[in-house]
């Protein structure tokens, strides 16, 4: 249970950070993640994300993001890596706006088990390069940290696969440079996510749940209720 102590003060954190001028969103997220181990000590993690703007209007957001992976131990893993990020803008009254984010970031990735729960620690620092309206560009960086945890609904054992099973994720996300320029605070965004999911291999998982993102905004925070498609593989 004191396992659980940090990723359930972090939610608390970001809870705490929202005020009452807050607007509402929907959307719909799709995300294809691979990991390909080359031998014992070197991998690739590629991932491919698509979001749709507020009521599924349009495609607001393509992320491509492979990285390098290093593996410590069979618990452990560390990754360099780079993101490419499209965000399309359709403002009223003007034209539409393409905007590009760069970002190289580094991390490192802890597994283990809870008695039958699998768990993953994620540690991610990002280098962002943001291109943002009338040419005012900015460099920033910023911390992540993901858990997530994955319940088999069968019988116990010692490796998950195959069968159902339910997950449940938790990510923050912390401002460490430029915080000013971009929402004035070191919280950024927090995305609580639960999932149902079956896998049909050790190559192949699929899941579908509900993303609750709350992000702080310069002038308003947005409460981003998110229905999430995702796809896993592994080589």
């Amino acid at each position: 249970m004191k396992k659980l102590l940090l990723p359930i003060l972090f939610i608390l954190m970001a809870l705490g950070k929202l005020s009452a001028q807050t607007q509402y969103q929907n959307s719909g997220w799709f995300m294809f993640l691979n990991n390909t181990k080359f031998n014992d000590k070197w991998g690739l993690q590629f991932d491919l994300q698509v979001r749709s703007a507020d009521d599924w209007g349009y495609v607001r957001n393509t992320l491509v993001r492979p990285a390098v992976q290093y593996f410590i131990n069979n618990k452990s893993n560390v990754a360099l890596g780079y993101l490419w990020q499209n965000t399309e803008l359709r403002l009223i009254g003007s034209a539409n706006n393409s905007l590009t984010e760069h970002r190289i970031f580094e991390q490192y990735i802890y597994n283990h088990k809870i008695n039958s729960v699998f768990t993953s620690h994620r540690f991610r620092l990002e280098q962002r390069f943001i291109e943002r309206l009338n040419n005012d560009d900015l460099f920033s960086q910023r911390f992540r940290y993901f858990v997530r945890f994955i319940k088999p609904l069968q019988k116990a054992q010692p490796t998950f696969t195959k069968g159902a099973f339910v997950a449940l994720q938790n990510e923050i996300f912390l401002n460490l440079q430029n915080k000013s320029q971009i929402n004035n605070s070191v919280f950024d965004q927090n995305r609580a996510y639960l999932a149902l999911g079956y896998r049909f291999s050790k190559q192949f998982d699929i899941e579908a749940g509900y993303m609750n993102q709350a992000q702080h905004g310069a002038s308003a925070n947005t409460i981003n209720n998110i229905i999430q498609l995702a796809l896993y593989t592994r080589f």
